[in-house]
Formats: C-alpha cells, sequence, structure tokens
C-alpha cells in the first residue's frame, strides 16, 4: 500500500529548532522539514547539493562572498555543494530541505 503522508502532522512531531526530521524517501533523496530559528552556524556539503523551500514563514540564508538571499513562504533556492552558507530566521519558520539522503544536515 502506498502511504499517505500528513505534513502538518509530522512538522508538530519537530521538538526545537535546527533538528530537522525525515518526511520521505525518493530514490537517494530525502526531504526533511526543520524548524528555523535564530541563527544557524557557517558550514558547506562537500559532496551535495541542498535545497531550501519555505512552507511557513520567512528565512534568510547567508552566503560567502555573496548578497544574502531571503526567502519568503512558498519560495525556494537550491545551494551548490561547497558553497558556505549560514540559514536564519527572525522568527519561527517551517522549511523543508531536499536534499541526498546521505548528506549530514550538520554540514561540516
Amino acid at each position: 500500500m502506498i502511504p499517505v503522508i500528513d505534513l502538518e502532522e509530522k512538522i508538530r512531531t519537530i521538538e526545537k529548532p535546527w533538528s530537522p526530521i525525515d518526511i520521505a524517501y525518493i530514490n537517494n533523496q530525502v526531504i526533511r522539514a526543520a524548524i528555523f530559528h535564530g541563527e544557524y552556524h557557517w558550514h558547506k556539503h562537500e559532496d551535495e547539493d541542498e535545497l531550501f523551500l519555505v512552507h511557513r514563514g520567512s528565512i534568510q540564508i547567508q552566503i560567502k562572498g555573496q548578497d544574502t538571499i531571503e526567502l519568503a513562504e512558498g519560495q525556494l533556492c537550491m545551494i551548490p555543494k561547497g558553497v558556505e552558507h549560514k540559514p536564519g530566521a527572525d522568527k519561527a519558520s517551517v522549511v523543508l530541505m531536499f536534499e541526498p539522503s546521505v548528506l549530514k544536515s550538520t554540514g561540516d
């Protein structure tokens, strides 16, 4: 039987900011959800791209040597592998991340 995933139900299980949970797997990819609130640390992923989709709220992603990316609800961007970045959110926001399942969400 093909499961139906209730995204809002899954999001309610997130215990604290910056603690992503796995929502679904497809091929070698995973969709994760996390609450972004405050600032995360600078990091990069050497071998994997990472896509951020704002489900609720808004976030900023600082990029080394570039302008800060501002994402509102319903917007997304892809951070290429090897790019140092620092996500943050002024208010608690729910973000979906699409990434290879081998990716460590903590970065380097």
